[in-house]
């Protein structure tokens, strides 16, 4: 058996969103193109992530709080993305980002980008294990993420 107090499990939480980041960057290292709403779903993550870093140092119970909120925005963006995927709902117009840098493109540099931008749909996944894509797996693992922070906010550890 293995004890996790309260801290030792919010960090074990936000290693887990470390290893969601790390295999996400994994997998777009070897061709896969993010949407935009896979994008969306790595910021909560990375938040969950370097909170628990500041854990790893001083133990404030805020950001526990902060690590679950964090957690459950990852979960909440999963959950929407793959909603989006199962065409439960409409996604966003447009996959592809803002439109700042194209503002002071010439437009044969403007031409030159688009036709060479991959165009990825947030509605169309790429991949899947056992039946789910990555935006249903990223929800069931950041809501297990979740439980594990929320548990520890409220100073609950845990018995492996």
């Amino acid at each position: 058996m293995i004890d996790l107090s309260a801290r030792q499990l919010a960090i074990a939480a936000g290693a887990g969103s470390a290893a969601l980041l790390i295999a996400a960057l994994g997998f777009q290292s070897i061709g896969y193109v993010p949407c935009e709403l896979c994008i969306l779903q790595r910021w909560p993550h990375l938040a969950a992530a370097i909170i628990a870093a500041i854990l790893i140092f001083a133990d404030i119970r805020i950001m526990r709080w902060a690590g679950a909120l964090a957690a459950g925005l990852a979960c909440a963006f999963a959950i929407y993305h793959a909603g989006v995927e199962l065409a439960w709902w409409e996604g966003p117009a447009a996959c592809t980002g803002g439109i700042d840098a194209m503002l002071n493109m010439s437009t044969q540099d403007l031409m030159t980008q688009l036709q060479s931008a991959p165009v990825v749909r947030c509605d169309q996944p790429q991949w899947y294990f056992l039946g789910l894509t990555m935006a249903g797996w990223n929800a069931i693992i950041s809501a297990i993420l979740t439980g594990m922070w929320l548990r520890s906010a409220l100073g609950g550890g845990i018995r492996l």
